[in-house]
């Protein structure tokens, strides 16, 4: 997992409610245990024809879509089934981010867990931000992991919550393991004093 940067992007707005883990990465894709290639599936119900071919008119089949970190959807994303590969679907597409009003909890616990931003405002920022997005769809914010702020195009820093543990992980890039593995002289010290 890479470190969690401070991002300035342009968005890919999904004005959907209730977007579930399967509607994000079919159950089909699920036996897999390896990420890679799981962002092509992405949404891959909506975004792809019965032929496999996709659909011109899907937000992130559109070619000025490409590069974009964050996804900005409706309230209670990520509700559903639990799994892993619904975040690793949204990373491999390239994803940092998602804002919304609210996440299903198993669905933001795993993102947190693998690089993935669940970032929380209330109502009217994310009203406004669908507005500002639908008026001008190269709108740009920045989101700050260290200060916890989304800073909108007008300069305003809306302050978003994360506890501290997820956040020392995102910005380190670590895992639970990978924090652990990082207390290593500690834990040697630990055991030489206990043993």
């Amino acid at each position: 997992m890479s470190k969690f940067p401070t991002i300035s992007s342009k968005v890919i707005a999904l004005n959907a409610e209730n977007v579930d883990t399967d509607q994000i990465i079919p159950a089909r894709f699920l036996k897999v245990t390896d990420k890679l290639g799981l962002g092509e599936q992405l949404f891959c119900d909506w975004r792809y024809n019965s032929d496999g071919s996709p659909k011109p008119d899907f937000m992130l089949n559109k070619p000025e879509m490409k590069g974009r970190q964050v996804l900005l959807a409706g309230d209670n994303f990520g509700c559903g089934s639990s799994r892993e590969h619904a975040p690793w679907a949204l990373v491999g597409y390239g994803f940092r981010a998602v804002i919304s009003t609210s996440f299903a909890d198993i669905f933001k616990n795993n993102s947190l867990k693998n690089g993935l931003l669940p970032v929380i405002i209330d109502k009217e920022t994310h009203a406004q931000l669908f507005s500002l997005i639908e008026e001008d769809p190269n709108t740009s914010l920045s989101i700050d992991l260290a200060a916890q702020t989304l800073t909108l195009p007008d300069g305003r820093a809306v302050n978003f919550p994360i506890d501290s543990f997820s956040k020392t992980c995102l910005l380190n890039g670590v895992d639970e393991i990978g924090y652990v593995l990082g207390m290593h002289e500690q834990i040697e010290a630990y055991e030489a004093a206990h043993a």
